[in-house]
């Protein structure tokens, strides 16, 4: 049965309830909604898998957005139904990872524009957990003495840490904003979803590296995201040392780029269906607690309806 209770919550903290201290199901808080939900948008039909065959115009999306979205806590498709949680998009994904860019099957798209896709860069560059992967990635760097020319130790340091912030933010800002408002191409990510075979959703993963939608809904080459790839790399020559701006250098920085996103955007197909099987179980779990408790008490039980 098609779950509709709420939207998917940034991480299955709910499933660890019971193990902190909370004696039956009565005692649990509500699973929480997305507290984020104008991050995490789409616009398929609730009955379908797939975004709608016909395109949309952007006032259409806008009338339909400030039609249904009552409350910007609760997820809801274009017949202003919530969506289930197999179709939905967290915030955040294992409660950390940022899903800013990725929209959720079925859910009222916000329309895409300069001001919106401004806002969700600065969201996606500045977010927290980028600059954690931004210490990683540049402690592995330095350990690995990627780049001989910019040392090792603290310094050595330092210096991956600043550049890889500017190849983070360049790209996010040109990807996600400048290139995709300046076309009127919207890449953000739309899950195929549950429906199709695992081998289709994972090539349709590595498609969208080439695929974007227009404005209007239609499929169209992703020049906006592979552009931005490119300028990044052609900018980074700025301030990387001469030995580490070869062509060579550039493309396999540009592969990685592109293998990272295709990486993420794997997490992002099939996240919603894992979270959504696990937190059906722990429900499942909590029902039978409660079935228990009542038993126990001597209350009569009442049959559930859906």
């Amino acid at each position: 049965m098609t779950d509709t209770l709420g939207a998917l919550s940034d991480a299955p903290s709910t499933v660890v309830y019971p193990a902190l201290g909370y004696s039956s199901s009565n005692d649990l808080p509500p699973i929480p909604v997305n507290p984020f939900a104008e991050f995490a948008d789409g616009s398929a039909d609730d009955d379908q898998d797939q975004m709608p065959a016909q395109p949309v115009t952007p006032g259409a999306h806008r009338d339909e957005h400030e039609k249904c979205v009552a409350d910007p806590g609760v997820e809801v498709d274009k017949n202003c139904k919530p969506i289930p949680l197999e179709r939905s998009q967290p915030h955040r994904i294992l409660g950390f990872m940022p899903n800013f860019r990725t929209v959720s099957a079925g859910a009222v798209v916000h329309p895409p524009g300069w001001a919106y896709n401004f806002k969700v860069a600065t969201r996606q560059a500045f977010d927290y957990s980028s600059f954690i992967f931004l210490g990683l990635t540049s402690i592995t760097a330095e350990g690995m003495n990627s780049h001989p020319a910019l040392g090792k130790g603290a310094d050595g340091f330092y210096a991956y840490t600043w550049r890889g912030f500017l190849d983070k933010t360049d790209g996010t800002y040109l990807s996600a904003w400048f290139l995709p408002s300046l076309l009127h191409e919207d890449t953000r990510y739309y899950p195929l979803g549950a429906g199709h075979s695992i081998p289709i959703r994972a090539l349709y993963v590595i498609s969208r590296q080439g695929v974007a939608r227009t404005y209007s809904g239609r499929n169209t080459p992703n020049i906006a995201g592979l552009g931005g790839k490119v300028l990044t790399q052609l900018i980074s020559r700025e301030y990387y040392p001469a030995g580490a701006t070869s062509f060579s250098v550039l493309a396999t920085k540009f592969g990685y780029s592109a293998m990272r996103d295709v990486a993420f955007s794997s997490i992002r197909e099939f996240y919603p269906d894992i979270a959504a099987h696990y937190i059906r179980k722990h429900r499942e779990k909590v029902a039978a607690m409660a079935a228990h408790d009542a038993q126990a008490a001597g209350v009569p039980q009442t049959p559930e309806h859906e």
